[in-house]
């Protein structure tokens, strides 16, 4: 007995260091969402002595971290995400997953580090642009993010959601004048301006407009991603809507359909399916097997190929 444990633990230790960052990255986020939090904080441990330096991913570590109640981690991966480029200072005193560490005084130190940083950072910003982005921001997601909640919980039907979505649409063709305007005068602002929430804010309200707008900012987006001042991913994104409404396949597997006669989800028209996670690596965007987890969805590249003519039919 003595020997089968040590060589099991050999082949997982062994395991483990023969494993990359992204997979170990992959496995972190799947115990996350199956709320296993100690396993993984132990993926996230183990990826960033691999690599420590996308904010994003070290702040994702400190939130499983932090639930885990490993405080010491998770201070330490917080630290590190700011110090590479963690700016959203409200989502941070916001989080529900960060709860644990609110009474340390370790906390305080966090916030007012940020909070430094910042008001470096933001010294030259345009305040009131800024200011309007982050109110449209609130307005175009605040009853999205209702929908999403109630679609996960099951809770609203029927009126209740047609009535959001009323709301949706008229805060939306609010949000668009406002934005058209902006993007007509200043151009596609960039975060080094506004700070990264606003600039996504552009994006946002133009996503949701109708295809005709879409594609009159297309190429202003493009332009803008080139210079820096947009992100290729939320591009990608853009692009497979303004194909799929003109009728052609989608570049990067982004856009979900629904099929009314199943209730099943499924992914839209796909260009080139066996080359789309190049495609989507180049774009900074996630494997399309795990993206389409969120609709509890399995990639399986010949199986959609060979149901593609028939998901083409449904589309249309």
């Amino acid at each position: 007995m003595k020997k089968i444990i040590v060589f099991t633990l050999f082949v997982t230790i062994f395991s483990s260091y023969g494993q990359s960052y992204k997979e170990l990255i992959k496995k972190a986020d799947s115990c996350y969402q199956a709320t296993n939090f100690k396993s993984s904080t132990d993926f996230f441990a183990k990826a960033f002595k691999i690599e420590s330096k996308n904010p994003n991913t070290l702040y994702n570590g400190a939130c499983a971290a932090a639930l885990a109640n490993d405080k010491k981690n998770a201070f330490t991966w917080l630290n590190l995400s700011v110090d590479n480029g963690w700016t959203n200072l409200e989502h941070l005193k916001t989080d529900s997953d960060l709860t644990n560490l609110y009474s340390d005084k370790k906390w305080n130190i966090v916030v007012k580090k940020l909070e430094k940083k910042l008001e470096f950072l933001e010294a030259n910003y345009d305040k009131p642009l800024q200011k309007e982005l982050l109110e449209i921001y609130k307005d175009d997601q605040v009853e999205r993010l209702l929908l999403n909640s109630a679609d996960k919980k099951g809770v609203y039907y029927g009126k209740k959601i047609d009535s959001l979505w009323k709301i949706i649409k008229f805060k939306d063709s609010i949000n668009l004048i406002k934005i058209i305007k902006i993007l007509d005068t200043k151009g596609w602002v960039g975060k080094d301006k506004i700070g990264q929430q606003a600039n996504s804010t552009l994006f946002l309200v133009i996503q949701h407009s109708d295809l005709a707008i879409q594609q009159k900012y297309l190429p202003m987006m493009k332009e803008a991603v080139k210079k820096g001042n947009a992100d290729a991913s939320s591009l990608a994104l853009l692009e497979d809507r303004i194909a799929l409404r003109e009728g052609r396949k989608q570049i990067y597997g982004s856009q979900i359909g629904t099929n009314l006669k199943t209730n099943t989800q499924y992914v839209l028209p796909l260009e080139d399916p066996d080359n789309v996670n190049k495609r989507r690596e180049e774009v900074g965007l996630d494997s399309i097997e795990e993206y389409i987890k969120n609709w509890n969805l399995t990639w399986n590249v010949e199986q959609y190929k060979k149901d593609l003519p028939e998901l083409e039919k449904m589309t249309k």
